[in-house]
């Protein structure tokens, strides 16, 4: 017993469509990354401090308290 070929079905997406999304996959793949400096997760590569975000957030948020505790001091 044979059984029934299967209609060729129409592509929902074009061909060019589909080509243009597997590249842009493949660039954000290849965009370079660096290690954080404080914990070493992997953080984008135009971080000026090679901070990741939570240790970026992490450092200004302790700017803040030095600068909320310097008036009390004085």
């Amino acid at each position: 017993m044979k059984r029934k070929p299967q209609p060729r079905l129409e592509r929902v997406v074009p061909e060019e469509i589909l080509e243009q999304a597997k590249r842009s996959i493949t660039t954000d793949r290849l965009q370079k990354v660096v290690r954080c400096k404080v914990c070493g997760t992997d953080t984008p590569a135009e971080s000026i401090d090679q901070l990741c975000w939570v240790c970026r957030r992490l450092k200004i948020s302790a700017w803040r308290e030095v600068e909320n505790q310097m008036p009390a001091q004085d």
